[in-house]
């Protein structure tokens, strides 16, 4: 059994803004088109067990404990417009979502990675988004995330090539550097280098020696990073709160509950409204040479 959880929310805005490259101008709910087509395509290559994570408002618990924390400040309205449809026809394909409110769809990820990945049937679980946030998730090769716009896949070994530490170690190093996309700084004079060096060898800020001569591993102005680790340690504990996904098992209680199984008898009405019709038969051809029907 392979695994696929799609970022919705991401999906949507890749392809809203897709379409406005493009177009001069694009239809009502193009966008939701273009991710029902997206999901779709995934399940046309013979993937099985498909969720989607979206959110449902773009506000979190997050927001109330760091008041620069992203917020739906500058989102299109057009875009955002069309999130709450988009749930609903993933929902009519027949396909799992978890559309949500004081968690995010990247928790949703990681919760559905978690429960998926303790499971001995389930060969691998692929993260279908380029969220750096993910990156915490991966394990081995059988987590794995994949940024399907590029069409790429980082498992284990690609997180450290790309970011110099753990999967373990990706809260603490958006703690030190920010994460700009999330609404959060980091500490101050620390940069990719000299976190990832740090952490290479510490793994976690708790970790990490007050004094710089005792790091083990040669960081240009360590005594003055040490001393703004010191200083504003409170911050650095709170970034790395800010980017550690939390994990609700409650969302998925197995695997097998994303098996996909069809179209709902509501997807041709949906499709008519968002003038998709022709996935329609696709959906519905696809769904019967899974029954041994066509």
């Amino acid at each position: 059994m392979i695994v696929h959880v799609v970022d919705g929310t991401y999906e949507l805005f890749r392809h809203f803004h897709g379409l406005r490259r493009f177009h001069e101008s694009d239809p009502p709910l193009g966008a939701v088109v273009g991710v029902l087509q997206s999901v779709l395509q995934i399940l046309e290559r013979g993937e099985t067990h498909v969720g989607v994570a979206t959110d449902h408002v773009i506000e979190s618990f997050r927001n109330d404990l760091w008041p620069g924390y992203k917020t739906g400040e500058g989102v299109d309205p057009e875009l955002w417009s069309q999130a709450w449809p988009l749930e609903g026809v993933l929902l009519a394909l027949g396909v799992v979502v978890w559309p949500m409110v004081e968690l995010e769809a990247d928790d949703a990820l990681a919760s559905a990675a978690a429960v998926a990945g303790d499971e001995q049937d389930v060969e691998q679980v692929l993260i279908c988004t380029p969220d750096k946030d993910l990156g915490q998730c991966v394990h081995g090769s059988r987590i794995v995330q994949v940024d399907r716009r590029k069409r790429t896949v980082i498992d284990e070994e690609g997180v450290v090539a790309k970011f110099g530490v753990a999967p373990s170690s990706i809260p603490d190093y958006l703690a030190l550097v920010g994460d700009k996309a999330d609404g959060f700084p980091g500490l101050a004079g620390w940069g990719a280098k000299s976190a990832a060096a740090v952490l290479a060898r510490w793994g976690h800020i708790e970790d990490v020696p007050d004094d710089a001569g005792e790091w083990e591993v040669a960081v240009r102005g360590a005594p003055k990073l040490a001393a703004t680790l010191q200083a504003d340690f409170a911050h650095a504990v709170l970034f790395k709160d800010l980017a550690t996904l939390r994990v609700d098992r409650s969302l998925l209680g197995e695997a097998e509950e994303l098996r996909w199984r069809g179209p709902t008898a509501e997807f041709a009405k949906v499709c008519d409204v968002i003038d998709a019709d022709g996935l329609v038969s696709r959906a519905e051809r696809l769904a019967a040479s899974r029954t041994g029907a066509a």
